[in-house]
């Protein structure tokens, strides 16, 4: 069997993780030949790719990014795209796929899989907001960058005597945020999920200050003041409907100067948050994702995704992985409000 794989999306630490545990396994136990398309979905839409064989996978457990290079091509968007998908696979004799992406890219195989092109999805977004899943890989690490940045903030903060603002990314779900801002011990943390109250931030910031400390408050990229709109990078779309967020650190860094007389900055995490080697859980998980994908392929278990439930991997359908995003429940973020202020 000849066995494709390929990476889309935003990239983020543990791709290569998953490609070399396809790789091993695939040759190893299976005797197969494994094919690695270029740039996600504009891979197998304009025939890039080329042979991985063991001695390509020997040395990336612990790069970060992927070395099949990432996009975020829509086929659907293209005229054709799914006819010229099926005639690459075809020509270049590819019994399967395996994908390895977020919402946008398993999407996409979900629609093949209906199309009738065998494909298997793996998890991967450091914004954790894929359905099905308890966690995917990559978000331990954007949360472990984004807690050690807090952390450095907070002591150029208190020298200052100033509030720092810290922008992680999180477009409609404020994982990262939420995660992040409870281990780094923010006093301020505003997630997609919940508009706030610019009155109410300002009120737990001069709490701060009156106990003489330095305020560290975390947001969300996506988050939104009540009554406001995301604030936007770029009006532009991407492929996938996609705006480019952006900005609201600073928007709010400069509203809390102006209500307090106090001195504020905003710091944006940015891609650093997908940067770097990954930790040792996502590289363990990205792994454990790997071999498993490669276990529904040797079944012939098309159209499913592998998913963490518990300490367990477990296969769902790309149907219900990709149905509906995982925000942050009211619950979970009302728990983080008694460390406010």
């Amino acid at each position: 069997m000849r066995i494709g794989v390929l990476t889309g999306g935003g990239d983020c630490p543990g791709l290569n993780a998953v490609i070399r545990a396809v790789t091993r396994k695939g040759i190893e136990a299976h005797g197969w030949e494994i094919v690695g398309f270029r740039n996600g979905w504009q891979g197998p839409l304009e025939g890039k790719s080329k042979p991985i064989g063991l001695d390509q996978v020997e040395d990336i457990l612990t790069r970060g990014g992927t070395i099949l290079g990432s996009s975020r091509t829509n086929p659907y968007k293209v005229d054709g795209g799914v006819e010229k998908i099926r005639a690459v696979l075809a020509d270049q004799g590819i019994d399967a796929l395996i994908a390895i992406g977020g919402e946008d890219t398993l999407g996409v195989a979900k629609k093949l899989t209906d199309d009738g092109i065998g494909v298997v999805g793996v998890p991967k977004t450091i914004d954790n907001d894929l359905g099905a899943t308890d966690y995917t890989f990559g978000f331990d690490t954007a949360v472990h960058i984004a807690t050690e940045s807090i952390d450095r903030l907070r002591t150029t903060a208190e020298s200052h005597h100033r509030a720092l603002v810290c922008e992680v990314m999180g477009r409609h779900a404020g994982w990262i945020a939420l995660h992040s801002g409870l281990a780094g011990g923010a006093n301020v943390i505003l997630v997609p999920e919940r508009p706030f109250s610019v009155e109410k931030v300002v009120e737990w910031v001069e709490r701060r200050f009156e106990r003489e400390y330095a305020p560290i408050i975390v947001v969300a990229e996506g988050a939104v003041p009540e009554g406001g709109d995301e604030v936007l990078t770029s009006g532009e779309k991407d492929a996938f409907g996609h705006v480019r967020l952006g900005g609201v650190g600073t928007w709010l860094a400069e509203e809390i100067a102006q209500r307090t007389g106090k001195e504020s900055r905003a710091v944006v995490l940015g891609h650093t948050q997908r940067g770097g080697t990954p930790t040792a859980y996502d590289r363990v998980l990205a792994t454990r994702f790997g071999l498993h994908a490669v276990d529904a392929v040797a079944a012939g278990d098309f159209g499913v995704m592998v998913a963490l439930r518990g300490t367990d991997i477990v296969r769902v359908k790309l149907s219900e992985a990709t149905a509906e995003l995982k925000t942050v429940p009211l619950e979970r973020y009302q728990e983080a409000e008694v460390f406010f202020g």
